[in-house]
């Protein structure tokens, strides 16, 4: 089962660093993150999304290929490369996968200015030690899935 936990931290670069260290904590297999995004506010009060994930390039590569055999077949595979890597763009950019945009939208409107969140969807961890590395950046809790007793020991955890 994955979880989300959302993190409001002071500023921008904070969210970078902590995307960044949960990078190298999924490296070091302490954390098995199935995507990460960050919200900001910017200095002209502007909501900015940042995500990890993004199907566009995957599914452009995979429509050109497709496109590629489909044009083969009906003898004009360059139009079917074509075609197939514009519609494999659109329907890449079009998909919602992981972190739900909705709810990254609806929690970054309730920023302040220079404050973000980051979001994390994990499908396990090494909880204790992953505290230990998100400690340093004073973050608090926005909203988890986790149950209400798991979600208060995170608090007291980040806290401590």
């Amino acid at each position: 089962m994955t979880h989300l936990v959302v993190l409001g931290l002071d500023s921008r670069e904070d969210a970078e660093r902590v995307i960044q260290l949960t990078e190298e904590l999924a490296k070091q297999q302490l954390l098995q993150r199935e995507d990460a995004a960050y919200a900001y506010r910017d200095d002209k009060g502007k909501l900015r999304i940042q995500q990890t994930m993004s199907l566009t390039g995957p599914a452009a590569a995979s429509g050109a290929l497709w496109g590629t055999v489909i044009g083969l077949i009906f003898m004009n595979p360059i139009a079917g490369l074509a075609v197939g890597a514009a519609s494999g763009a659109i329907a890449g950019k079009l998909t919602d996968v992981g972190i739900n945009d909705d709810l990254i939208k609806e929690v970054g409107q309730q920023l302040q200015d220079g404050k973000a969140a980051v979001f994390l969807l994990a499908r396990s961890a090494t909880v204790d030690r992953v505290v230990d590395a998100l400690k340093p950046f004073g973050p608090t809790v926005i909203q988890t899935n986790l149950t209400k007793e798991r979600e208060d020991e995170l608090v007291q955890a980040l806290q401590s």
